[in-house]
């Protein structure tokens, strides 16, 4: 890499500044390791510390622009208005009139954003704008089109409120609508059809929708974390009102925020001035240490120091000590501070058995390794070790999963625990929830179940549960790692199983017909009474006899064959290596061939036909690939004895085996191929081993000797 360029450079210090700091670090440190030169070409708003920036990342003063806020490519006019309102809801009814009067006198007909606090406030708002213009006699003031051109767009609305709205001329945009209904009022207000969009303030990072008014009506939020209204990253306010601005087409740009009053001189110094930028990569040391000592980009404690201070944070501990609680600004002081982070650090990666410290020595530890791979917390990882046990069901897997630290950012709402408890009277297994249900890992263990038992939620909940699921499934991937390390068979298959429900949205104990789509649970019952039990009985169904058992439209039956047709047909064929020379402490080699759809004869002989499709799964919001666990096991002994994670890229694989033979004697193992996507789809096969009396090293040593002197 010879050009690396960062955008947004002032997110540094956000919530995702600890990331960016590492990864920009990351690479002078590479650079200098491999003396390969880069160019590092960063890019962001005004911020008042640009020098340390730009030492950062290694550019010298010639090379570091640095513009006043003033300096736009159009001229911006920024009003700031206090209200005096401590209660927050009555504060928001108090910005209702102010927000349409700056429309009506500041606009002048041309396209207006407001950013609002949430959901509910942006639907809310859009209605009071309609209703402010109806009772001046003008309910149509802000549709700039026909009716009847926009009548094709509405039509494909399914959010009566958007729909409604959206006819007189006002949009919004919030988590909760769909990608179809975010397209919609997107397209219409680039056309220009509509004046006003309103947005939640979370989507002002992905929107690239421009106004010649920007409103920001309040800059609180409620945080269900913190049970407090917390006030936006002064970020994401620049972000806000950098979205007036329509080169080309206006002049200026005009911005209004809305705040509350104490708040007002703040944002004065804040708005009109560059703001500086600090580092949290204190905060968050633990787990980019655990990935470069993983690598073995860290290999020493001296090497840990000398890699703090390649990042942003060693620039600015002398410049700004008491934010980073710095004693002093010596060069001692800086040893010190840096050298007690790193041995605090350190430790609490040994503590959670993800690294191990030999003296001044580092090396990671099986722990760590699954932390770094799966982009997990170590305090994650430290847990899944902890709770797991040899006799771990799915309900303790799903209760030790939903308690991961990942799920700590999951969004929770004002009023949300009585829809939680009401959720939870409907879900099969039962939640602890002796503190109430105000707890993110409490929320996540009921949308997963929610998730399996297809319960219809409200869409902004559905929102949170479609953003968990990936992210559930990577956790339980570390989890099958980890049971794997300790060598237990039945909690890693229950891991398996539960990735499959994840993906299919549904549990293990129900029928697996109903992974095909259109399918219901009377239906279902209605193949199984004809004997149809799973998909492959319905596949050697005559398509006459299966189009009469399912009795559904054309459409629907296109859908049935499309996910039958990518339903896995795996043949596995395999054979262990010299069985009658398996001797004790030895090797043994088991080499397994997996064939899928081995009744294809549609492909050429060197898979150059063989395309891959991805899993099929209505109910699973990213598209996956499938992938495989090969698993030697001892059921008797609850023993997993070897395990290997098969992607299926091509029609054949070829996949080797091996483990240590156990002592003297014959052996009924059992060996397992898994799905990580689709149930009933799973092989199992009994492996018999003999294994003879090992040779006796010793004695061999010793006739050795004998023979050499």
């Amino acid at each position: 890499v010879s050009l690396f360029i960062c955008d947004e450079v002032h997110l540094i210090g956000g919530d995702v500044g600890p990331i960016l700091e590492v990864i920009v670090s990351r690479m002078r440190y590479i650079a200098a390791q491999t003396e390969n030169k880069i160019r590092i070409l960063a890019l962001g708003t005004s911020v008042a510390n640009a020098k340390d920036l730009g030492d950062w990342i290694g550019a010298s003063s010639s090379n570091l622009f640095n513009f006043h806020p003033n300096v736009r490519p159009v001229p911006l006019e920024i009003r700031i208005q206090g209200f005096g309102v401590n209660h927050f809801p009555s504060r928001m009814l108090a910005m209702s009139k102010p927000t349409y009067l700056s429309v009506k006198r500041l606009s002048g007909g041309k396209p207006v954003m407001i950013f609002a606090a949430s959901r509910k406030q942006a639907a809310r708002v859009s209605v009071e704008m309609i209703n402010f213009a109806s009772a001046e006699e003008d309910p149509k003031r802000y549709l700039h089109a026909d009716e009847k051109d926009i009548q094709d767009y509405l039509s494909q609305i399914t959010n009566d409120t958007l729909r409604s709205t959206l006819a007189s001329g006002v949009g919004f945009l919030h988590t909760g609508l769909t990608e179809k209904e975010k397209s919609i009022v997107m397209d219409l207000y680039n056309a220009e059809a509509i004046q006003i969009v309103v947005v939640e303030h979370k989507l002002c990072w992905g929107l690239t929708l421009s106004a010649h008014l920007v409103i920001i009506m309040g800059t609180q939020s409620y945080d269900g974390s913190e049970h407090r209204y917390v006030d936006y990253p002064i970020t994401s306010i620049v972000q806000m009102m950098g979205r007036a601005s329509r080169p080309l087409k206006d002049s200026n740009g005009k911005c209004s925020i809305f705040c509350y009053a104490p708040k007002k001189e703040f944002y004065k110094k804040f708005l009109y001035e560059p703001f500086p930028v600090e580092s949290h990569l204190d905060h968050m040391l633990h787990n980019h240490l655990n990935a470069e000592i993983g690598t073995k980009t860290i290999e020493g404690f001296q090497d840990a120091v000398d890699y703090l201070t390649w990042t942003f944070m060693y620039r600015r501990l002398t410049q700004n000590p008491n934010y980073y609680n710095l004693q002093g600004t010596s060069h001692r002081h800086l040893s010190d501070h840096l050298s007690e982070l790193t041995e605090s650090t350190l430790q609490d990666l040994e503590t959670s058995k993800c690294i191990s410290v030999d003296d001044m020595d580092l090396s990671p530890l099986n722990l760590g390794m699954i932390a770094s791979y799966y982009y997990i917390n170590y305090i994650t990882v430290e847990l899944f070790n902890s709770s797991l046990s040899k006799g771990t069901k799915m309900k303790g897997l799903l209760e030790i999963l939903s308690h991961s630290n990942e799920f700590e950012s999951i969004p929770l709402r004002q009023g949300e625990e009585r829809a939680l408890e009401r959720l939870a009277r409907r879900m099969p297994l039962k939640v602890r929830a002796d503190d109430g249900y105000h707890s993110p890992h409490i929320k996540a263990h009921l949308l997963l179940q929610s998730h399996f038992s297809r319960q219809g939620l409200s869409p902004t909940v559905q929102a949170d549960r479609d953003s968990l699921l990936p992210i559930a499934l990577r956790l339980l991937q570390a989890i099958v790692d980890v049971i794997s390390s300790a060598g237990w068979l039945e909690p890693a298959l229950a891991a398996m199983e539960l990735s499959q429900m994840i993906v299919q949205g549904m549990w293990s104990t129900e029928s697996t017909l109903l992974q095909i789509p259109h399918m219901t649970k009377d239906l279902a019952k209605k193949c199984s009474k004809a004997g149809i039990k799973n998909i492959f009985d319905l596949l050697d169904m005559e398509d006459d006899d299966r189009t009469n058992l399912l009795s559904m439209t054309a459409g629907q039956m296109d859908d049935v064959a499309t996910m039958c047709n990518t339903y896995p047909n795996i043949e596995l064929k395999y054979e262990v290596e010299d069985p009658d020379e398996i001797s004790a402490g030895g090797r043994v080699v088991v080499q397994v061939s997996l064939e899928r759809d081995p009744d294809d004869d549609e492909e050429d002989e060197d898979d150059g036909g063989f395309v891959m499709e991805p899993v099929y799964s209505k109910l699973y919001p990213k598209q996956k690939s499938e992938a495989w666990w090969l698993v030697v096991g001892d059921v008797k002994k609850n023993k997993l004895i070897s395990i290997k994670r098969v992607t299926m890229r091509k029609k054949v694989h070829n996949v080797r085996l091996d483990f240590i033979a156990p002592a003297e004697g014959e052996y009924d193992y059992k060996l397992y191929l898994m799905c990580d996507s689709y149930l009933g789809c799973d092989q199992e096969y009994g492996l018999k081993i003999k294994v003879a009396e090992g040779e006796e090293e010793d004695s061999d040593e010793d006739e050795d000797e004998d023979s050499e002197s």
